[in-house]
């Protein structure tokens, strides 16, 4: 039986119901902006807000980085009147730095060691046992690592390890970057000899960053003759600006920013005034960011970054086509929770998407148990397959800024840009990045971040899944090897953070006594009206470590261990007379309570109570506080 030709099959048949144009909304009357607005104004009037603001979408902004707030909506008219991004590769590389390519042939695909198109895959090691660290270089080159970042010093693989850490890895194949200042570029540059280098290696020199961590100063001479040495191996850069050292300090993606580009600027005239041209200069240069669970944040820092750094390289005479910005994203330190670790691999999951989408060159995934010590084999495979996954099976990387044209991304990354901007320039006139850090401006204008931050964080605005929020008091943790640790910072450095610390020190504190200490809630009228309360304190309590044991009433108190508690019910019942929340405090009391706190606001005014717990209280001064009745009482 034979069959026709493909192309001598007959076209079906036109649909002669379909229109010439599909409307999708044509059913539904038209909205404009003010008509959502008045929806929001009654959303947020049945919430209890009085007085709103004018716009009343005002009431609903959050901030995002310091000087930088975003919206609930964004429409045409916030992205009209900004700067057009220009296309991928060309200035101002907003929308990249990559030079748009024809998509590979099916035949070049198949071509054995072919990488996905998209970023660099890097992969750190700072394992001091050399053994170990050898075994997982390789278990990573194998399995989709397309470059090294290797720890050297005290921090990591001692200096002198670092031949037989290497040893057997092709480099004219695996790009290395190293961390570990002079002695570190010494010993990669002796062992790599006159053999030729994969494009996209650095010496990772950075002084700026040293004196950041630190707190000594440094001395940025002598970083051109570092650069001619590196030039012997083509493209093997020399400095990396490391901006997540100010991050991992508790700085916004302002501050972050900003710093980066003032230490840019800083070691753009060292080099130049060595000898280099401004072209060479900025070649020698690459970037390190750090990407955060905040996508929409991540994806506009990145590319305001290569926006600032090409005016820049304008002002300072770079060539248009050498003024793109070599970005490095490593996902945050400072989001990496020691607690319920498992959930940092959704954050890197989001953070990996986040510095994909926005156009960073190279990306490091932060093994989940990253904050409890050195990660083990299986935490390693999972950061690799992170990446894998995004860029093999998602194919992120086969599109160039997919985010770009979205209102809401355009005028965050403008935002982001301006305020950075400001802060450069601030740190400019106080004389450079160097005389900034000397002076204790960035220290200052970093810890008000933080303190910002600390405070959202405390109240629980800013909730961390698995600590702050629906913790485990039961979990068993992973053991892991402990990290090496740097050298003891000087009075001048920057300090270390991490967003759930204040919650898992309490927490430790907690889990300390052989018995936990425990927090009644003492229910008040009927179950359908003090679950969510009830469920809501108990959530709050164990956020610190603390148990909890419910009861009707005063009924259970005797039997739960504990000189604490708390009345969980609804505003009416609180308010019944006779038989309320006071007359439940005061049986309480009769029954040993030493404090007694209350599910609710404080305008309740419940006679009795010694405290008050709601959404948006600070969680940590109310944890505090127990932990210290609760184990005082102990002592």
């Amino acid at each position: 039986m034979s069959h026709p030709a493909p192309d001598a099959v007959e076209p079906a048949p036109a649909d002669p119901s379909a229109p010439d144009e599909l409307a999708l909304a044509a059913d539904f009357p038209p909205v404009d902006r003010d008509r959502w607005r008045d929806l929001v104004a009654g959303v947020l009037r049945k919430a209890g807000r009085e007085e709103l603001p004018d716009p009343v979408e005002e009431a609903l902004r959050r901030p995002v980085a310091t000087g930088v707030t975003v919206a609930p909506l964004y429409t045409a008219a916030d992205a009209a009147g900004l700067p057009a991004p220009g296309v991928p590769g060309r200035p101002p590389f907003v929308r990249g730095s990559r030079v748009v390519r024809p998509a590979p042939s099916a035949a070049e695909s198949q071509v054995a060691g072919a990488t996905p198109a998209g970023w660099d895959v890097r992969a750190r090691h700072a394992d001091p046992d050399v053994g170990t660290t050898k075994d997982a270089i390789g278990a990573d080159l194998e399995h989709g690592v397309t470059s090294l970042w290797l720890v050297l010093g005290e921090a990591g693989l001692p200096v002198e390890a670092l031949p037989q850490a290497l040893d057997g890895v092709l480099l004219d194949l695996a790009p290395v970057t190293l961390q570990g200042g002079e002695a570190g570029a010494e010993a990669f540059l002796a062992l790599v000899g006159d053999q030729p280098l994969a494009p996209g290696g650095n010496l990772g020199l950075d002084p700026l960053g040293d004196q950041a961590r630190t707190g000594v100063e440094q001395d940025l001479s002598g970083l051109a003759g570092w650069a001619r040495r590196a030039a012997e191996h083509g493209d093997l850069r020399t400095v990396v600006v490391d901006a997540t050292v100010v991050h991992e300090a508790g700085a916004t993606a302002v501050e972050e920013l900003g710093c980066a580009v003032s230490a840019g600027v800083a070691y753009l005239r060292a080099l130049t005034g060595e000898g280099l041209t401004v072209e060479q200069a900025a070649a020698q240069l690459e970037f390190r960011f750090a990407a955060t669970a905040d996508q929409f944040t991540t994806i506009a820092t990145l590319r305001a970054a290569r926006r600032l750094w090409d005016r820049v390289g304008e002002a300072a005479g770079v060539p248009a086509a050498a003024r793109g910005m070599r970005q490095h994203a490593v996902t945050s330190s400072v989001m990496t929770t020691a607690r319920d670790p498992w959930v940092n691999m959704l954050r890197t999951t989001v953070a990996c998407f986040a510095a994909g989408v926005g156009g960073a060159d190279a990306v490091t995934v932060q093994p989940f148990d990253a904050a409890l010590g050195l990660p083990d084999p299986f935490a390693r495979r999972i950061a690799r397959n992170t990446q894998a996954l995004l860029l093999e099976e998602s194919h992120l990387g086969r599109v160039l800024d997919p985010a770009g044209g979205s209102w809401y991304v355009e005028s965050l990354t403008d935002a982001l840009a301006h305020a950075a901007w400001d802060w450069f320039t601030e740190l400019e006139r106080a004389g450079g990045y160097a005389a900034a850090l000397s002076s204790g401006l960035v220290h200052e204008r970093v810890a008000a971040a933080w303190a910002d931050r600390s405070r959202r964080l405390a109240t629980r605005k800013d909730a961390i899944t698995g600590v702050s929020e629906f913790p485990n008091v039961a979990e068993v943790l992973p053991d892991r090897r402990p990290a090496p640790s740097p050298p003891a910072p000087g009075p001048g450095a920057l300090p270390r953070v991490r967003a759930a610390q204040q919650f898992e020190d309490l927490r430790d504190r907690a889990e300390q006594p052989t018995d936990r200490p425990a927090v009644y809630l003492a229910t008040l009228g009927k179950p359908a009206a003090n679950t969510a309360r009830a469920t809501f304190a108990a959530n709050l309590f164990q956020a610190g470590g603390l148990t909890t044991s419910a009861g009707d009433g005063a009924d259970g108190f005797a039997d739960a261990g504990t000189t604490t508690a708390c009345i969980c019910g609804s505003d009416k019942d609180y308010l019944v007379e006779g038989a309320g929340a006071a007359e439940l405090a005061a049986r309480l009391r009769d029954a040993g309570a030493t404090r007694i706190w209350l599910a609710g606001k404080p305008d309740l005014a419940v006679d009795g109570v010694d405290g008050y717990v709601f959404a948006g209280c600070d969680a940590v001064d109310v944890l505090t506080t127990t932990l210290d009745e609760l184990l005082g009482a102990r002592a």
